[in-house]
């Protein structure tokens, strides 16, 4: 999975994820004002399709769509390719970016760097 989402498309997987499955009436009521069209989130689901993120299945008259692709997937993707174009491939420098953007304490930053090390340690 190396493709990305627009903005668009990543909030409409959100709610695929949050709900898991759905249809495109259900996304919609999920959407925060003002509610795009349903025209519009229909088309944005039949990408997603062809972009392989989402799958359908039949349900009544219509369908209901669910992710083929797992949050977790797409997060890590999505991170790693932060990390590498803006970053250098380095974590400790995307770690200090955010300590200084974000005035992250001390604690926090023990906080992660544990969560690092258990994650190494499975």
């Amino acid at each position: 999975m190396s493709k990305q989402l627009t903005k668009a498309e990543e909030q409409i997987m959100q709610v695929l994820w949050e709900l898991e499955v759905a249809s495109v009436k259900e996304v919609i009521e999920q959407l925060t004002e003002p509610k795009p069209a349903y025209n519009t989130v229909s088309t944005i689901i039949r990408i997603l399709e062809t972009k392989e993120f989402v799958g359908h299945k039949a349900k009544g008259r219509g369908y209901v769509y669910y992710p083929l692709v797992k949050k977790e997937d797409y997060s890590n993707q999505s991170i790693h390719k932060l990390m590498n174009g803006y970053f250098g491939g380095s974590f400790k420098s995307l770690v200090s970016f955010f300590m200084k953007e974000n005035k992250m304490d001390l604690k926090e930053l023990e906080s992660i760097l544990k969560e690092v090390d258990k994650n190494k340690k499975q």
